[in-house]
């Protein structure tokens, strides 16, 4: 409603269809699109081999590890997905925030734990970022809450029909842009992509909505390892993602780099200055080549 949020600056330059699409589908779920991709992981398998030698075993690296790292790098070098629509505009997120799930512990029936990070794919090295995603884990899981957490519990305290008002508040806040960046940053639904992990259960992957509360404009899921082509492993991904925030072709491309950067791993430890040059020297020989 202002025209500014703690969380972003407004996209400016947008073509006329891209301005109004907010206003002919106003609700992210009447916007979605999906997409199941598929992803070799037999490079990526045998490159965790060899890098998992020299690490701590309860320190390894996993394909999870290498997929998000590969997501955060995308939300750098292609900054189009790293959007959301708020108040019928566009918006450029400020930061790479990725949002997953993981177990307190592997037993049917353990609390689900809901991990928020900010990534610094432009500074931090593959290494640097699992150790603080191990980190994380380890204070979520000693039971240590959230702010968000602490948050839900204390509205729970409330009757229902108080909790709703308040939720209604928040909302309404959030459409005008007046969110301190502090409740922002604390709230894991205000986040880039929200990334679940079902191969980690031996699951398929499937595709799950987005919500209407907060930001978050994608979600992946990682389905489990399996036999592909000539016995070489693949997995599948299931993308939703809000068709509001950047075309389909820009997304097809961002979401082929994540593949991409999981079949020749090695690229996952560039960083994304060299990323954004390799694609854009990509981007002129295939405008030659046309």
């Amino acid at each position: 409603m202002f025209g500014r949020r703690s969380d972003a600056r407004q996209v400016e330059n947008l073509s006329t269809m891209r301005r109004f699409m907010p206003y002919i589908s106003p609700r992210r779920n009447d916007s979605l699109f999906y997409m199941m991709q598929e992803i070799g992981v037999e490079a990526a398998l045998e490159y965790l081999e060899k890098k998992n030698r020299e690490r701590p075993p309860e320190r390894r690296i996993t394909l999870f590890h290498l997929f998000l790292r590969s997501c955060s790098q995308a939300l750098v070098v292609r900054p189009g997905v790293n959007r959301f629509v708020k108040g019928g505009r566009l918006w450029q997120r400020d930061g790479e925030w990725i949002t997953f799930s993981a177990k307190r512990e592997i037993a049917d029936g353990a609390p689900l734990l809901t991990v928020k990070r900010r990534f610094h794919p432009q500074e931090e090295t593959l290494e640097e970022m699992v150790d603080a995603i191990y980190d994380q884990l380890a204070t979520q899981r000693s039971g240590k809450k959230t702010r968000a957490d602490q948050e839900m519990n204390l509205m729970l305290l409330l009757p229902n029909v108080v909790i709703g008002w308040l939720m209604a508040l928040v909302k309404l806040a959030d459409r005008w842009g007046l969110l301190p960046r502090s409740f922002v940053d604390g709230d894991p639904l205000f986040s880039s992509v929200f990334i679940a992990n079902l191969g980690s259960i031996d699951y398929p992957a499937g595709f799950h909505h987005l919500w209407e509360y907060g930001t978050c404009s994608l979600f992946g899921v990682m389905g489990r390892v399996e036999p592909g082509d000539e016995g070489r492993r693949k997995m599948s991904v299931a993308w939703t993602y809000d068709e509001r925030i950047e075309d389909g072709l820009y997304s097809y491309y961002t979401l082929e780099g994540i593949r991409e950067r999981i079949e020749t791993p090695e690229l996952l430890e560039l960083g994304t200055g060299e990323l954004a040059r390799r694609e854009a020297t990509r981007k002129v020989g295939s405008v030659v080549g046309d």
